[in-house]
């Protein structure tokens, strides 16, 4: 009986035995598995998070002139860059934005404020004009490059010259999307990336963009209620008051309609007297301060003295506006300070 008894014992210790095997076995073979898990997935997502790299050369579609029009043209790169014109004050700062400060060689058209965070940098840039660069001063500083606004590569004998004149010295071009016709915030989106491919720092650029849109939604929750229809002025220096259409400033146009204020002239073409002005009948008005330009708080004394316009809303309300030249016509990022400025002056 004795034997019996011990005879079944061993046969139970020896199942439990067989069962706690099989278990760990099975645990270990599930901790195994998710461990494996956890890294393939910690392995795509570094694959996915890893900056972009340029692989040159590379080639982009950017733009030329052909009888007055601008149009489609591909610009090779095989390799980045080393020495760079920015034809505007904007296109330098937005090269700086980028990590690219070493690359410039040259900027001109210096018409506006710099950011103070990036003065410093702004400083080391070589100043080959405080206006608009000539195309000799520009060869002179010996390019691969030259980037910036559009209107300065449309003429041959004005500006640096013309995109074909340059191609065709073996200097490169970029012309901001943002100067062309039918521009928009999502043009200056294009050019960070694309001048981020260009140099090879496409992390920077993805980063950059990040930062921007950013303030875009931020501003777009500060819109006003209501639609605020403005005009733009100057000062024709001859004691008289200039109206500017800005037809072309799609970008701008863009930028300021995130605030929902919008341009009422932005259809109109030719010459604009003052009697249309007193027509439409405008909500605000805006004037820009640029450097060696009239002094934009004098122009607005001698509009609110002049008695034809007292009746126009922005001037009975007060609500005249003086904006920074490179904010608005520099087409990099600062438009974002810009319109962040009009936001504040609105009261939104």
């Amino acid at each position: 009986m004795l034997i019996c008894f011990i005879a079944a014992l061993v046969v139970v210790l020896a199942a439990c035995s067989n069962n706690s095997d099989g278990s760990d076995q099975a645990n270990n073979s599930s901790q195994q598995a998710a461990k494996k898990v956890a890294t393939d997935e910690k392995t795509s997502d570094a694959e996915t998070s890893a900056p972009a790299e340029t692989t040159y050369p590379v080639t982009l579609s950017n733009y030329t002139t052909e009888n007055g029009t601008w149009v489609k043209k591909d610009q090779t790169f095989d390799k980045a860059p080393e020495r760079v014109v920015a034809n505007t004050q904007g296109a330098a700062e937005l090269m700086i934005r980028l990590g690219l400060t070493d690359k410039l060689v040259g900027v001109a058209a210096l018409f506006g404020s710099v950011p103070e965070d990036i003065a410093d940098e702004f400083k080391q840039i070589p100043v080959l004009a405080e206006g608009y660069v000539g195309k000799e001063v520009t060869i002179g500083a010996t390019p691969d490059l030259v980037v910036g606004r559009g209107g300065l590569f449309e003429d041959a004998d004005w500006g640096v010259g013309t995109v074909s004149s340059l191609n065709d010295m073996g200097i490169k071009t970029y012309v901001q999307s943002t100067s062309v016709p039918d521009a928009s915030l999502d043009s200056l989106y294009q050019d960070i990336t694309e001048l981020g491919e260009i140099f090879n720092v496409q992390a920077n650029a993805a980063a950059y963009i990040e930062t921007l849109k950013a303030r875009e939604n931020a501003l777009s929750a500060r819109a006003s209620a209501e639609t605020i229809n403005y005009a733009s002025f100057s000062d024709n220096g001859d004691g008289t008051i200039g109206i500017y259409n800005g037809n072309g400033d799609t970008f701008i146009e863009s930028a300021m309609s995130l605030i929902n204020m919008h341009n009422m002239l932005i259809n109109e073409t030719g010459t604009l007297s003052l009697e249309k002005l007193i027509e439409i009948n405008p909500d605000a008005m805006i004037i820009s301060r640029y450097a060696g330009g009239i002094d934009p708080e004098e122009t607005i004394k001698k509009l609110l003295a002049n008695k034809q316009v007292q009746n126009i809303n922005a001037v009975k309300n007060k609500k005249i506006y003086i904006i920074d030249f490179n904010n608005f016509w520099g087409y990099g990022d600062s438009i974002f300070t810009g319109v962040e400025g009009l936001a504040d002056d609105l009261g939104l």
